[in-house]
């Protein structure tokens, strides 16, 4: 059932501000999910600003506007977002020190403050980021750390709560955001509310990575480390290596001494060897997740954990949620009548009281 309050509260209101270049979707998307929620609950009422008050170029050639210089905006802000901008304007923005100083003085007044994609860069770029947690695209991170090492990147993340600090990946990763502010003002039925109007999943969750393995992997290499990253990414149950012995086995596998074989495998992938298995394991148990009605020790099995305490001990460590928790977000078929969740309960329940595995 919708949910529709009967005395809907007074609009908070919700700063934009971006720089020319942004790509749309990072401004319009967190944009449309708050004007939906106005539909069930709170309304929020929207100012653009860019720094001058022109209107906004965005990276697919559209003007948005019309904007309000951001030095205008005056009174409480309940949400500042910042949504970033072309790599040359957020440089300008960067070296503009007036630019920061208002932005520290909206950021002052404001509930809460996020930046979206690379928005990030402008909100690092304030100071006010250091020494903590944050998120921006992915294709984005060598240069963020580079630029702010004071920051401490989680370039996997779709998003990052920091309060009153929120940070987001690129592009749709805004809108996941956006509706987990939703569910914090309103509730989670106005969230999946917001969702199902947007057709949307209701939200991935923020330790969710932003891709999997093999999405990573360069597309030039050795043939030799190319067969053999497609042959883990098809099979990562560990059959190709017995268990901790991946360095030695897999260097065998391609004939290559163990030295070459690492500094051709990081070449190719990015990472160790022990690392793209992980990520390979996790990669296929979500699709097991979202794809099939397995039990969660077929599911174990078949993405080479070894029980399913493993499975779980990664998903909480990596995504932050349980296994079943992830399928009931992302399956896309319905799990069956007789799914059994109390052993995952238990291990949960169990797992709590017990540290995690270094």
């Amino acid at each position: 059932m919708t949910y529709y309050p009967q005395n809907p509260p007074m609009p908070r209101r919700v700063v934009f501000f971006a720089l020319n270049g942004v790509q749309s979707l990072d401004l319009t998307g967190p944009m449309e999910a708050f004007a939906v929620a106005g539909r069930f609950g709170v309304s929020y009422e929207f100012v653009l600003c860019s720094v001058e008050g022109t209107s906004i170029e965005t990276h697919a050639g559209l003007s948005v506007g019309p904007a309000a210089p951001i030095a205008s905006v005056t009174g409480p802000v309940d949400t500042l977002m910042i949504c970033g901008g072309s790599e040359e304007a957020m440089l300008a923005a960067w070296e503009d020190g007036v630019t920061l100083d208002v932005l520290r003085s909206q950021i002052s007044r404001a509930r809460r403050v996020v930046s979206i994609c690379t928005g990030a860069f402008v909100l690092a770029a304030t100071g006010l980021l250091d020494g903590r947690r944050a998120a921006t695209h992915w294709n984005a991170a060598n240069r963020f750390r580079t630029l702010f090492p004071k920051v401490e990147l989680d370039a996997d993340a779709i998003f990052v709560s920091e309060p009153p600090f929120y940070s987001s990946a690129g592009v749709t990763a805004g809108i996941d955001l956006s509706l987990a502010l939703i569910e914090a003002d309103q509730g989670a039925r106005v969230a999946l509310s917001v969702a199902r109007e947007l057709v949307l999943f209701l939200r991935r969750p923020g330790g969710q990575a932003q891709f999997g393995a093999g999405l990573n992997v360069r597309s030039t290499g050795p043939d030799p480390i190319m067969q053999l990253i497609a042959r883990i990414l098809e099979d990562p149950s560990g059959r190709l290596h017995a268990e901790g012995r991946y360095v030695p086995d897999l260097a065998a596998l391609v004939n290559m001494s163990e030295r070459s074989f690492l500094r051709a495998f990081a070449g190719a992938a990015g990472t160790t060897p022990a690392r793209f298995v992980d990520e390979a394991r996790l990669t296929r148990a979500k699709s097991l997740l979202e794809e099939t009605s397995n039990p969660l020790d077929k599911v174990a099995y078949e993405a080479g954990y070894g029980s399913v305490d493993a499975l779980l001990r990664s998903f909480q460590k990596k995504v932050g949620i349980t296994p079943g928790a992830y399928r009931s977000r992302f399956r896309t078929m319905p799990c069956p009548p007789h799914a059994d969740t109390s052993s995952e309960a238990s291990l949960a329940k169990r797992l709590q009281s017990s540290p995690a595995p270094q």
